[in-house]
């Protein structure tokens, strides 16, 4: 009778995905359709044997916080499996880098733990150095911490394994008869250069905000034939990034758009019609819902997303996969599509009370000057916003944007959204001038300016308008949070008439805000998408036209900023 053959939970797990009995993305389809095609492949031997032992030392040997038994979860069966079980012509491990990118609490990082614990302890490999490699000290104390409490309930690994500083520091754990090493380290100290890497396990390489950390782990992998490069993360938001090239890269791979054999992907990601806020789908990008990660849980973070807008990007990114432009989108535009949006001429408005303010990052770049008129007797808040750019600057390919957004720009000035000055600088004579000019129609309250931002058109401002009327608005998080608020509220409420003004609905589609722990938020520059200048000085407009007359700040009582 001839032996059973052993059953293979890598090549079952793949066949249900591609058959559709496990519910998986476009990718991960695409990655388990390869493996099986992989098998028929002449030059790539698939050794079994090498996957169940990878696949056996986590249940066997490594116990998780919860105290229970690392079971690999299918998913996790078919990647470490895939990492492991692999190998070249020339008798060495296939794969030399995993990318996965999966939603959060799906169990990434202990999984890169334990991937780190086996090339410690059991893949055979002389003296193994094995790094827990993040930007910051500690993002890389984080797996390295999970190594350490597996390495500490096993009685077997803790006599092996010797932890030194386990929860504080840096740390390490060696096994020192054959110089085996695994610590964490990180772009912030000079422990990246002369590595001899045999396991690098990249955490949130969404949050690198450059490639040294992934480029200094794979230049210490040349002396190491089984070397394995295993990275892990959500999704992100920043398409110049190492993540976004690696995500691009993979889903090159696994479509047979570019051929990288000694490359692994396992991209979770919803398909082309999915709604992210249908349960249905959610398994596709949460390959560990109802095991690891509670339903509920993402049902909260569903919600939170639906009532506040502010947090729709983090949640679309982190827990559904979703590249977003920007790391939070804080306004909700089909909010802002419904407020009306029919242009109206400045003459409309003489004599009215207006708040005004301006803003502008550079020299070289959009500057913008919003008035607000309102509200009215019916709570309705007119914006009249205009922006000016340099010439030279919108073409110009070394501006930083791309080409569709140079052509963007063009055809708004084109179209006299955007007002251009000659030259590659800012001309503040002509913004003036116009400014000016505007102002002379309106019953103008208060001009209001960032002091970072102070100029000569200032000075003139001043001299013009009169000292008591042109004021410092610092743009902290104290004076910002509350017209922000306020913002928010007006076009919730429906209650913006902001003229259909493409500038500033692009603006307000880049705006992303930074929130403190205590509730306040503001407009960030950094992390939105684009340029956001209009949105900002929108908000420091609706702070003197929401506020009583009878109100006083900090800021009214203190001396006017002279220049």
């Amino acid at each position: 009778m001839a032996a059973r053959k052993p059953k293979d939970p890598v090549l079952a797990y793949a066949r249900a995905v591609v058959s559709k009995k496990v519910k998986a993305g476009p990718y991960v389809r695409k990655s388990c359709a390869r493996h099986i095609a992989d098998l028929k492949r002449k030059g790539f031997i698939w050794r079994l044997d090498r996957a169940m032992q990878a696949i056996g030392f986590f249940r066997e040997m490594l116990i998780l916080e919860s105290g229970r038994p690392f079971v690999l979860e299918p998913w996790q069966q078919f990647i470490v499996g895939s990492c492991f079980g692999w190998y070249g012509p020339d008798g060495f491990r296939r794969f030399r880098t995993a990318y996965v990118e999966t939603g959060k609490g799906s169990g990434k990082t202990p999984l890169a733990a334990g991937i780190g614990l086996y090339g410690l302890v059991a893949d055979g490999e002389p003296a193994p150095e094995v790094y827990s490699a993040a930007t910051m000290r500690d993002q890389a104390k984080i797996c390295f911490k999970d190594a350490v409490r597996m390495v500490e309930a096993n009685a077997e690994l803790k006599d092996l394994v010797h932890v030194q500083a386990p929860l504080t520091g840096g740390g390490s754990l060696t096994i020192s008869d054959d110089s085996a090493t695994f610590r964490p380290v990180s772009s912030e100290h000079k422990g990246l250069d002369g590595l001899r890497v045999h396991i690098g396990l990249i955490d949130e390489l969404h949050e690198h905000t450059s490639a040294t950390v992934v480029d200094k782990i794979r230049a210490g992998t040349k002396r190491r034939r089984n070397a394995l490069i295993f990275e892990i993360t959500n999704s992100g938001w920043d398409r110049t990034s190492v993540c976004w090239a690696h995500h691009e890269l993979s889903l090159k791979v696994v479509q047979g758009v570019e051929e990288n054999d000694a490359w692994f992907a396992y991209v979770c990601a919803l398909d082309e019609n999915d709604d992210w806020t249908d349960e249905k789908v959610w398994p596709k990008v949460n390959p560990s819902l109802g095991t690891v990660l509670p339903i509920e849980y993402l049902r909260e973070q569903v919600r939170d997303a639906q009532g506040m807008p502010s947090k729709e990007n983090n949640v679309k990114r982190l827990n559904f996969c979703i590249w977003t432009e920007q790391a939070e989108r804080w306004l909700d535009m089909a909010l802002w599509d419904a407020c009306p949006a029919t242009p109206v001429e400045l003459a409309a408005f003489a004599g009215r009370s207006c708040m005004a303010a301006l803003d502008g990052a550079a020299t070289m770049d959009i500057f913008a000057f919003a008035m607000l008129f309102g509200p009215d007797e019916s709570g309705f808040f007119d914006a009249m916003l205009r922006f000016w750019i340099p010439e030279a600057t919108i073409a110009a390919k070394d501006s930083g944007r791309t080409e569709e957004a140079r052509l963007k720009l063009a055809e708004w000035a084109r179209l006299g959204w955007i007002t251009t000055t000659s030259g590659d600088t800012t001309d503040y004579d002509a913004v003036e001038k116009d400014i000016l000019a505007d102002l002379a129609t309106v019953n103008l309250r208060e001009l209001w300016f960032d002091r970072w931002n102070v100029t000569q058109l200032v000075t003139h401002l001043k001299d013009a308008l009169g000292q008591e009327r042109v004021l410092d608005f610092p743009q902290t998080m104290a004076k910002m949070s509350a017209p922000s608020r306020a913002l928010e509220k007006i076009i919730k409420d429906g209650k913006l008439r902001h003229g259909g003004n493409p500038v500033l609905r692009w603006m307000a589609s880049n705006a992303a805000i930074l929130e403190s722990r205590d509730g306040q938020i503001k407009p960030d520059r950094m992390r939105s998408g684009d340029k956001i200048d209009g949105i900002i000085a929108l908000v420091m407009a609706i702070d003197g036209a929401t506020r009583q007359p009878t109100e006083r700040s900090v800021y009214d009582e203190r001396d006017v900023l002279v220049v």
